[in-house]
């Protein structure tokens, strides 16, 4: 998606976006799976978007687990994948680090394994104390039993002027029993601690979309999330079109009230949203319409007439709500809109 792209109405494709786009850039967390398992719907979609010459990478915000790991559970999901084919923040972060650091330098690592191994993969020495002479701390998410003592760690570290680098700050991570904390919640405490600010790496920071574009070599990508402030800015950061499922942390109310730069060019239901066309939402006077659905602002809410697929009626008060905010943020009142989709 070009910055220059109409963002006041989500976009239509008269082909499947598995045939538009040669990659699919595919965020896991709420997308493929939540809380270990596979979401309804994804194993299927991406085998077909997969037989039909679609090349699907992974790219993640969770630092915790490696490629290798992500890859093996993909594929025990019944998505077959290759630890090439997982791009993850860890990666991304240790590459920052690592542009600024020489070789064997050691790094403070307060996170998983998953940040470790690519701290090793750019050739740098990971410790796990203040008082192990590091140059620099690195910060990722390491799994909800990760012992308060680490922030202390990191805290000493900051505190005596070490350059300190995060992999993500998402607040929140999807689960099977619902929104967990994410690294972003670690990195506040740190931050609180310390009065410091890290360098950020992961989406939709432009290292994530550096590291994703060196790994991927992708001509015609497509982002794939469930997140406005990650996945869809990141595609935005990064010039490319997006797509955001409704299976992770995202609702419709949230959709509508998108600033331009959360603005999906598609949205759907789940990923069968890749293996379909997308329909146009056109003008109607001073409404938008898209199937069978019309949508318009009256007062200060929004109003949707008509009947047929749930999503297009969503995909018109999208229209509707973001030509009526421009470049700031709908301030409309949705309840009353939103209430007969059941979305």
């Amino acid at each position: 998606m070009s910055h220059q792209q109409d963002r006041s109405r989500p976009s239509g494709s008269s082909t499947a976006l598995s045939e538009a786009y040669d990659t699919a850039l595919l965020d896991l967390d709420g997308v493929v799976y939540a809380g270990g398992e596979a979401i309804g719907h994804a194993v299927e979609s991406l085998a077909e978007a997969r037989a039909g010459g679609m090349h699907l990478a992974y790219v993640t915000n969770n630092a915790l687990r490696t490629p290798d790991a992500v890859a093996e559970h993909l594929t025990e999901l019944g998505v077959p994948a290759e630890p090439s084919d997982v791009i993850t923040s860890a990666q991304a972060v240790a590459r920052l680090v690592a542009d600024q650091l020489p070789p064997g330098a050691r790094v403070l690592a307060i996170g998983g394994e998953g940040l470790r191994v690519a701290l090793r993969e750019r050739g740098l020495v990971p410790v796990e104390s203040a008082d192990d002479d590091p140059a620099a701390v690195a910060q990722g998410y390491g799994g909800p039993d990760m012992a308060w003592g680490r922030f202390a760690e990191a805290s000493y570290a900051i505190r005596r002027g070490l350059p300190w680098f995060a992999s993500n700050t998402d607040l929140t991570i999807p689960g099977a029993r619902g929104i967990a904390p994410g690294n972003g919640a670690a990195v506040e405490v740190v931050r609180i601690a310390t009065g410091a600010e890290p360098q950020v790496a992961g989406k939709p920071l432009p290292p994530m979309h550096r590291e994703t574009v060196l790994r991927t070599g992708a001509k015609r990508p497509i982002v794939v999330g469930d997140r406005l402030d990650t996945d869809i800015e990141g595609a935005f950061n990064g010039g490319v079109d997006s797509l955001l499922v409704l299976t992770g942390v995202t609702d419709a109310a949230q959709l509508l009230a998108a600033p331009p730069q959360h603005r999906p060019t598609y949205v759907d239901r789940d990923l069968r949203g890749l293996l379909t066309g997308q329909p146009e939402v056109t003008p109607a006077g001073e409404a938008s319409r898209c199937g069978g659905w019309t949508a318009a602002v009256r007062g200060d809410g929004l109003v949707l007439e008509g009947e047929g697929e749930a999503l297009d009626g969503l995909r018109a008060l999208c229209a509707a709500a973001w030509s009526f905010a421009g470049s700031g943020v709908c301030g409309l009142e949705t309840g009353k809109a939103l209430a007969g989709l059941g979305l």
